[in-house]
């Protein structure tokens, strides 16, 4: 019989919002803040690139069965795109690949080539995305020189407003949807403007719930584990989904739930995602977990946290 695998680390669950530096991979945050919390589990919840920083959630223990909504979230970024230049990867770290002129181009020029960068679209991803072929992220394939076709996915921008331009340097603030490559965006606004383009700088403000008042920095996080408070910063396994609607359920109802069962709820939404929170238990706030509103009105548990 072969020896048991004994699982490194300890049970610890919880949200970080990490105010990711740049330089680092996401894989790399995930390496280094599952390290300083010597935690079992540590996922995140969609890639930024390495140029990028900001708002990258890590969700910890019992937090990663919750991470899958927080990746369907929508996203809010500021950007800064050099035109005139246009490189392989889109952005600053790439090789470029051609250049352009920026004579003529106006504030006006692009405010009206962005128009074509608002509400739903379709967008082909970046060769330098994350987004998988047969099971190979495509920035991988990139490196090696491989280009693939890629579908073009429908995508949501909900806000593209242009907050400077000066020279050849223009500054974005973009609210949009999940799978939206902020990198793309600027590729085309440089084809559409005959120019190129590509993004010199990219900073995430918010990712679903969280935003720039919940970060936190790895230094922060170094210095709280030097001072025994490490676990203070992290937020609640419920705070992955505090943006929707919350419905408490009496211990009664709660037990049907736990039980996978769809319940009744007076006074509850009509549709959509909600949390599910217990009123008479203290632990953890209640949080039972997540539930959907079937077309019956009946609330059926969807994802739930061990009781």
């Amino acid at each position: 019989m072969g020896r048991r695998r004994r699982s490194r680390g300890r049970d610890v669950n919880g949200v970080i919002a990490l105010d990711k530096p740049i330089g680092l991979s996401s894989n790399d945050a995930v390496q280094r803040v599952k390290r300083i919390f010597s935690a079992k589990k540590v996922g995140h919840t969609g890639s930024l690139d390495p140029l990028a920083t900001g708002v990258l959630p890590l969700c910890l223990g019992e937090a990663t069965k919750f991470s899958q909504y927080l990746l369907a979230s929508d996203k809010k970024y500021w950007t800064k795109i050099k035109l005139g230049v246009a490189t392989d990867s889109g952005d600053a770290d790439g090789q470029v690949i051609s250049t352009g002129s920026v004579d003529g181009i106006t504030f006006d020029a692009i405010e009206k080539a962005l128009e074509a960068f608002r509400g739903e679209f379709d967008q082909v991803p970046s060769m330098f995305s994350a987004v998988k072929h047969n099971g190979q992220p495509l920035y991988k394939l990139a490196r090696q020189g491989i280009e693939v076709e890629r579908k073009a996915r429908p995508v949501t921008v909900f806000e593209n407003e242009l907050l400077e331009f000066e020279g050849d340097e223009l500054t974005l603030s973009i609210h949009c949807s999940k799978g939206t490559y902020v990198r793309t965006i600027a590729e085309e606004l440089g084809e559409a403007l005959g120019c190129g383009a590509h993004v010199t700088a990219l900073r995430r403000t918010m990712a679903g719930p969280f935003g720039e008042d919940d970060l936190v920095t790895l230094e922060k996080i170094e210095a709280a584990r030097e001072n025994h408070v490490l676990d203070e910063l992290l937020q609640p396994v419920a705070s992955a989904v505090r943006q929707w609607p919350s419905v408490t359920l009496s211990s009664a109802t709660a037990f049907y739930v736990k039980q996978g069962q769809p319940v009744i709820v007076p006074h509850a939404p009509t549709e959509g995602w909600v949390r599910l929170v217990e009123d008479d238990d203290d632990v953890a706030g209640g949080f039972l977990g997540v539930g959907e509103v079937l077309s019956d009105g009946r609330i059926a548990p969807r994802r739930l946290v061990p009781s």
